[in-house]
């Protein structure tokens, strides 16, 4: 089931790209990946290196130090292995690094043996390809039994272990930041860490600790994606404080009950020789159970990796502080909890399995449309299913999509925590992402350019289903996006961001009207007045210039009466995402009875990404056409 990575990026240093800003003309040179020689340590090593490495590797000027979090970590317990190309941190594209955390109470008397150990289980194979760390754990506590007059020493997880882990947890997990006050760069999270992918491997000794220690703090399974957990026992008084897909070999019948509680299972079966406990709705809400007295580890790990944690993700998308206000490092980034679960759609050598080609593009095509410094797109990622590249779909029947990064984020990354990746591998739809972190400025030129070179490119497209999105920054470009393009886009929908109606977006054909929906959540700023609770000013402006360009008439808005939203829609639905999170959603419609402008507001999310966003966004898009020679909008109900 292997299958290797083959990229080709060589990465160009922040310095670099800098120096580069200072020309009159040049394109934006963005690079998604560090390549550079893999590595394995001890922790004491990593301490040592990690600062000079990023300094050769990504900015020589960055005051780079390791993590204060953890300067007390224990000593001669962890080793960590580093793949040759990883996300590089010039953006929050390293949150899609792989970690797999593996803890056991195995003893390596070199660093060798650990080594020898990963490789054994297959996880060097696995991460090589995956691109991340492998963060190998082994316990700090040091015990003596003496046997047939013999004392014999051996090492043994307990409670201080847990402290360590929420040391490593907190480091790994703080993707990109800074101390402000210092001026300093942590350096361990872009060393070592991610954020969305993260794994964890308990065996033997190793599995007790986790089912005591860590799977009973939700702070910490709340962030794991997937964990394999070999031959662990659970204390009576423990319980699994968040759902987590959980591989579990040999357990007692009572852990089993307590993985299948938290997960919510309602539903049963049997994949080969494993049993099977999952929830109907949430399918990866899962269990998996192995009785084996003599597994093969490498086989079970493999089996583990590629059909249970692979499919699975988690977003750092709830409130900051919710539930971590009291703890040492709550100022951190992402340090917070639940991370939301929800499916992962993995990439593989540039392709993932369900058939969608994840394919970069490095061209001056589009130089001649420069900012007023000289900056244009020169990087964009196109996601293309199978059938468009083979010629197996037929011309004019598959959507294409515009979508928008927010700043700071990579193009790929975006699709992925947003949920678009999964949307196209389920819907059959293409998509183009442009990186135009610094070109923002020319959006309302640029943007249209993009779809019509992809319509001209590949005929399998439907010029009457192209549809326009963006987060945050990128939400803003999709208002920009149809001054000059309305007549190309069927629909739009802007997540995480408003624009100033008095802006200069109103499309130049005032003849034409566009379908809109605006989706934000209670504690975004961009578009939600959390001191008030209700939509901000540039929401409601927003909706009302919409209402405007589809003729229809402005709501009243009077948010004592409508909280939230401020108005009375023709449509109201209040459901839960993801078994989670409260979501409203208000709708006008025209005449026809279309739902034609529409606001979504889902209840205590920040300003971050959200895999329901683009699901959301897409059940209501999908319904929209527009008529490439009329520029007539349609309305279809059962569209699917």
């Amino acid at each position: 089931m292997k299958r290797p990575v083959k990229f080709i990026l060589m990465v160009l240093s922040l310095v670099m790209m800098l120096s580069l800003f200072t020309n009159s003309v040049f394109a934006l040179n963005y690079q998604q990946l560090q390549i550079g020689e893999s590595s394995f340590e001890t922790f004491e090593e990593v301490r040592a290196n990690e600062a000079d490495y990023l300094k050769g590797m990504i900015n020589p000027d960055t005051n780079y130090i390791p993590d204060p979090a953890l300067d007390t970590y224990p000593e001669g317990t962890t080793w960590v292995y580093r793949s040759a190309k990883m996300y590089s941190s010039t953006s929050a594209g390293s949150r899609m690094n792989t970690n797999i955390l593996v803890y056991t109470d195995a003893e390596f008397e070199t660093k060798d043996d650990a080594l020898k150990y990963l490789q054994d289980l297959g996880l060097i194979d696995i991460i090589e390809e995956a691109m991340g760390s492998i963060v190998l754990v082994t316990p700090q506590t040091t015990v003596s039994q003496t046997r047939t007059g013999e004392t014999v020493t051996s090492r043994t997880f307990g409670a201080n272990d847990q402290y360590a882990y929420y040391q490593l947890q907190s480091a790994m997990c703080n993707i990109n930041y800074s101390n402000r006050a210092t001026g300093e760069t942590y350096a361990d999270n872009r060393y070592y860490g991610g954020l969305t992918n993260r794994y964890l491997i308990a065996i033997d000794g190793g599995a007790t600790f986790f089912n005591n220690y860590i799977a009973s703090n939700m702070d910490y399974v709340s962030r794991l994606a997937g964990v394999l957990v070999i031959n662990g026992k659970m204390d009576a008084i423990r319980k699994v404080a968040d759902r987590v897909p959980a591989y579990l070999v040999n357990p007692d019948p009572a852990t089993v009950e307590k993985y299948k509680a938290a997960n919510a299972v309602n539903a049963s079966g049997y994949i080969d020789d494993k049993a099977l406990y999952f929830n109907q709705e949430r399918p990866l809400q899962q269990v998996l159970v192995l009785e084996d007295e003599s597994p093969d580890l490498k086989a079970v790990v493999a089996d583990a990796y590629y059909n249970l944690f692979v499919k699975a993700m988690r977003n750092a998308v709830v409130q900051a502080g919710l539930y971590t206000a009291s703890t040492p490092y709550s100022s951190y980034n992402f340090n917070q909890a639940p991370y939301s679960l929800s499916p992962r759609n993995a990439i593989f050598d540039g392709r993932t399995t369900d058939g969608l080609n994840i394919i970069e593009h490095r061209e001056d095509r589009f130089a001649d449309i420069k900012t007023d410094s000289g900056e244009y797109i020169d990087v964009w990622w196109e996601i293309l299913p199978d059938e468009v590249l083979d010629g197996t779909a037929l011309d004019g029947t598959i959507p294409l999509l515009l979508a928008n990064h927010g700043g700071g984020d990579d193009p790929v990354q975006f699709l992925d925590e947003i949920g678009w990746l999964n949307v196209a591998g389920d819907e059959r739809i293409a998509i183009i992402a442009p990186r135009h972190q610094e070109a923002y400025a020319r959006g309302i030129d640029i943007l249209p350019e993009l779809v019509k070179y992809m319509l001209e490119t590949y005929p399998a497209l439907d010029a009457s289903r192209v549809y326009v999105t963006g987060y945050s920054y990128g939400g803003n470009e999709t208002y920009k996006a149809i001054k000059k393009g309305t007549s190309l886009f069927a629909a739009m929908a802007p997540m995480g961001s408003t624009s100033d109606a008095n802006e200069d977006w109103t499309p130049e054909d005032t003849s034409l009207e566009l379908p809109y929906l605006i989706i934000t959540a209670t504690q975004d700023f961009a578009a939600y007045n959390t001191a008030e609770g209700r939509i901000n000013d540039n929401c409601v402006g927003c909706i009302q210039k919409m209402l405007g360009i589809n003729n229809m008439d402005e709501v009243e808005i009077d948010f004592a009466k409508y909280p939230i939203s401020g108005f009375k829609a023709d449509r109201y639905y209040e459901t839960v995402l993801n078994g989670e999170y409260t979501n409203h959603a208000w709708f006008m419609l025209n005449d026809d009875g279309v739902p034609m402008v529409g606001c979504n507001v889902t209840e205590y999310l920040p300003h971050g990404l959200y895999q329901e966003y683009a699901r959301m966004g897409w059940d209501w898009l999908k319904h929209f056409s527009r008529d490439p020679e009329t520029h007539e909008i349609s309305y279809d109900l059962n569209a699917r």
